[in-house]
């Protein structure tokens, strides 16, 4: 077995592991960039259409929007420390260094969006592809091998798992030592050898949960590695039951990811009905289709329940054609590469679920309760959203916690030693070749059973339903786990089903519906 070796090892490739790994290839740091994925800008930070807010001192609003949008649940501290350092964070890294490219005026100037509960304009922009453009920059400013000859890509890699010396010692003696994290074991997809990847710190910057859902917004490498990992080496995980969905995404039998559908199209006079033409939104909120997101959300699932179909309907035809395809270009071209005209047929919708507030618990420098892990961005949980996200603070978020991060890994990273590969054990891979047939089953299993008992609205019940399925898939999982040749596909399903334990119960234990959770018992 060959070992890679580190300063610091980042798992992800966001805009929060690529903000670390910019501050810390400055300082020399050796860094190793971790992405499941064969091209390293496939992320959900590629995906992000809506843009990053840009604090100013002057702004003294933007902490009762976040406060106000988390139902004052909020972490104050942490919006603190983004109001203090968010914009010095996006004026280094993607203004000076990486040279984003956001939506100016013709004189030269910033220009700026405001989106749902933000009460002024301070939201930076690219069209309606600003995370595409963020993730772009950050990966061309690291990718100048002249000025960064000390960052290594591993692509196609995916981390099984952190390593401890208390659980992957060679020795009995190494239990007794401080539970720390040393690297992580890594599977090249391409080859099928797992690296021992050694490290003096490492990053979780993996992302959210989103892929666990039948339908949602994500990438499908969102599907709880970082959550999972983190959570059997012994990291303390919070807030899990917080996961915000978006009430409106493109319905495609095709895929499980989903384009968002903008709620302007309501706003414009778009009407959601069901599978028997029927509006249905009077039933549910006297403000019908602008009642909040996620009532709307609620609703439409109820009446795919109901209906025993797949998905409703939001109908904006009535509205002139030519308005529609300049008001919206975008909605309208991706519809009809679906083979729905917008101008004449109702767009198929289904709430996606869209955002994990909760994640790895981490301090105001990203740092864990276990020594030498930080997490940054999505994966993570400052309590920055408490129990609802206010748009467009996630990829500030990510950013700030990627720089804070590095800034504090800086101060004492030339005072750790790299710990000894050869006092850690090889990794024991099975024999037998894994059934595609049953990973694919177990997947869509617990997809549905995300969506329909540990979705939306939960109850006791369905709760209930949900931790007996988890468990009989675990013991399944954990079976031929251990039997087979490792793939990517089987390491994120036994990810995937840890987490989706954790979000049940994280739900079972809380009784109180607040922010994007909603017991309906």
């Amino acid at each position: 077995m060959a070992d890679y070796q580190f300063d610091v090892l980042i798992i992800g490739c966001g805009i929060a592991g690529l903000s670390a790994a910019a501050k810390l290839a400055e300082q020399g740091k050796q860094v190793g960039i971790v992405t499941r994925e064969k091209d390293p800008k496939l992320s959900n930070t590629f995906w992000a259409q809506g843009g990053i807010i840009y604090p100013s001192e002057t702004d003294k609003s933007l902490e009762s929007d976040i406060s106000k949008a988390s139902c004052e649940t909020s972490n104050q501290e942490a919006i603190d420390v983004l109001q203090r350092f968010g914009r010095q964070a996006v004026d280094d890294l993607l203004l000076d260094k990486a040279q984003t490219d956001f939506k100016r005026s013709e004189d030269g100037e910033l220009l700026f969006t405001k989106e749902a509960a933000h009460t002024i304009d301070r939201i930076l922009y690219k069209g309606d592809f600003t995370g595409k453009e963020i993730q772009i920059s950050l990966l061309n400013y690291l990718k100048d091998n002249d000025k960064f000859p000390n960052v290594k890509f591993l692509q196609s890699h995916t981390a099984i798992d952190l390593i401890t010396p208390q659980h992957q010692g060679v020795s009995i003696k190494q239990r007794y030592e401080e539970n720390k994290i040393v690297g992580a074991y890594l599977l090249n997809q391409e080859t099928n050898e797992v690296y021992k990847a050694i490290s003096k710190i490492t990053i979780l910057a993996t992302g959210g949960i989103g892929a666990l859902y039948l339908h949602h917004s994500n990438s499908e490498g969102a599907r709880g590695d970082g959550q999972a990992m983190a959570k059997r080496a012994g990291a303390s995980i919070i807030d899990m039951e917080f996961i915000q969905f978006h009430p409106t995404t493109f319905y495609d039998s095709s895929s499980h990811r989903r384009f968002l559908v903008s709620e302007a199209v309501r706003g414009e006079g778009g009407v959601l009905i069901n599978s028997k033409g029927e509006r249905f939104m009077e039933k549910y909120h006297v403000d019908m289709e602008l009642a909040p997101r996620d009532v709307v959300a609620r609703a439409i699932v109820e009446e795919t329940i109901e209906t025993h179909h797949e998905c409703v309907y939001l109908d904006i035809s009535h509205k002139d054609a030519e308005w529609i395809k300049n008001r919206f270009p975008t909605i309208y071209s991706h519809c009809k590469s679906k083979g729905i005209d917008i101008t004449k047929q109702p767009i198929p919708v289904v709430p996606a679920a869209h955002y994990t507030c909760g994640g790895v618990k981490v301090d105001m420098e990203g740092r864990t309760s276990l020594k030498n892990l930080y997490a940054v961005g999505e994966v993570s949980c400052t309590g920055l959203h408490g129990a609802n996200r206010l748009a467009s603070t996630s990829l500030l978020e990510g950013l700030t916690w990627g720089y804070l991060s590095a800034d504090s890994i800086s101060k004492n990273i030339d005072s750790i030693e790299h710990y000894s590969p050869f006092d850690i054990k090889n990794w024991r891979d099975g024999h037998e070749n894994v059934d595609k047939a049953l990973v694919h089953q177990d997947w869509m299993t617990l997809k549905q059973t995300m969506w329909n008992y540990v979705g939306l609205s939960r109850t006791s019940n369905r709760l209930k339903r949900a931790e007996a399925m988890f468990s009989e898939l675990s013991d399944e999982i954990n079976r031929f786990y251990k039997r087979c040749t490792l793939t990517d596909a089987l390491i994120g399903l036994r990810n995937a089903v840890e987490v989706a334990t954790l979000v049940q119960n994280s739900s079972s234990r809380n009784s109180e519906s607040v922010g994007c959770f909603y017991r309906k018992d």
